[in-house]
């Protein structure tokens, strides 16, 4: 039997194209069905964001005008903190230079006594025949009226008042009962003026000018004083400078009056050059003005090393330009102080 022609094997048969178009649609239909409610939800995922983004915009608007109110807030406390900075530096400054003066004031305060120990143990110590020489020795002859070891041969005084606030205090009705007696030793001057140690005049309207002489004028001196209240610095040396700047005259003989308790200044030696450059001496040996000074005693709240500054300063500063230092005493007499031979102050009333 003889073997028949085999049929060619055809592979893209009708079929097969039938499941490919089948499974093609089915993806198709797949796609189509899922992509039906993808605008809504995007839709929707576009209102969620909106609503975010307002309510974070709102936050955001909130958080500047919070910003803007702390700023503001933090820039006025950094202005009153720059502000109690500076003010703490300059207490700070103050103190140290107050702090300084007192460190200063008592060293010298510490240096006077002990000066004024070594004077002493000097003066007790000397031989006897140091002594019979002093005591032979030729004194002089000093033809100058006094009263009570003051020369009142002055035909113009000016005071120069101590107006702080430890003279208002302890020693002001002492200050005018002093004004009212060294105003007795002089019955009729030429002219008066009163100053503070600012070298500011009791009335400011005669700056430069003298007060007349009169019975009036010295109740009127008197009784301004008692209510007569100016800024001091406890140091004498620019009154006594005004007085010889604005009053001192050629034709005139001047004696100016300190009258204080406590010296608050730097260095005493600095004062008495600055006095000695305002008061200098002429070619007969004089100087221009006569300085007395009234020493107050000790307050119950004042140190006493500024009292004795005081002291120590008035008695050079006196000895120096030919007047006389009144130490007043508590509840005791007054002590006019004058300065010996030997460089001792002493009372000799």
């Amino acid at each position: 039997m003889g073997l028949g022609k085999r049929r060619e094997f055809e592979v893209f048969t009708l079929s097969f194209l039938d499941c490919i178009c089948c499974g093609f649609g089915a993806i198709i239909l797949l796609l189509v069905l899922t992509d039906v409610g993808r605008p809504i939800v995007i839709e929707r995922s576009e209102k969620d964001l909106k609503g975010q983004i307002d309510a974070l915009q709102r936050q955001l608007f909130e958080i500047r005008g919070e910003t803007d109110v702390l700023n503001r807030e933090m820039q006025g406390r950094m202005k009153i903190l720059n502000t109690e900075q500076i003010t703490a530096a300059q207490l700070a400054a103050e103190l140290n230079k107050v702090r300084g003066e007192f460190k200063a004031s008592t060293g010298e305060a510490s240096v006077t006594n002990k000066v004024e120990q070594d004077l002493v143990a000097l003066h007790q110590t000397l031989t006897a025949e140091m002594q019979r020489l002093l005591k032979n020795a030729p004194r002089r002859i000093d033809t100058v009226p006094a009263v009570g070891g003051i020369p009142v041969d002055s035909e113009w005084i000016i005071f120069v008042v101590d107006t702080s606030g430890s003279m208002q205090a302890d020693n002001w009705e002492n200050a005018q009962n002093v004004m009212k007696e060294i105003l007795d030793i002089y019955p009729k001057v030429k002219g008066l003026q009163i100053l503070d140690d600012e070298g500011k005049p009791m009335f400011p309207s005669t700056k430069g000018q003298w007060l007349q002489d009169t019975p009036a004028q010295r109740a009127k001196i008197v009784s301004t004083m008692v209510n007569w209240k100016a800024y001091s610095n406890s140091s004498p040396v620019e009154g006594i400078g005004a007085a010889v700047q604005g009053w001192w005259a050629a034709d005139k003989k001047i004696s100016v009056y300190v009258i204080g308790d406590d010296f608050t200044g730097g260095s005493i030696e600095a004062a008495l050059a600055a006095v000695r450059k305002y008061n200098p001496v002429d070619r007969q040996g004089r100087h221009k003005i006569r300085i007395h000074a009234i020493g107050m005693p000790d307050g119950p709240n004042s140190p006493p090393f500024i009292n004795a500054r005081f002291s120590a300063l008035m008695r050079a500063m006196c000895d120096d330009n030919e007047g006389t230092f009144v130490g007043l005493t508590i509840g005791g007499p007054s002590c006019v102080m004058k300065v010996d031979v030997l460089g001792t102050p002493r009372c000799i009333s």
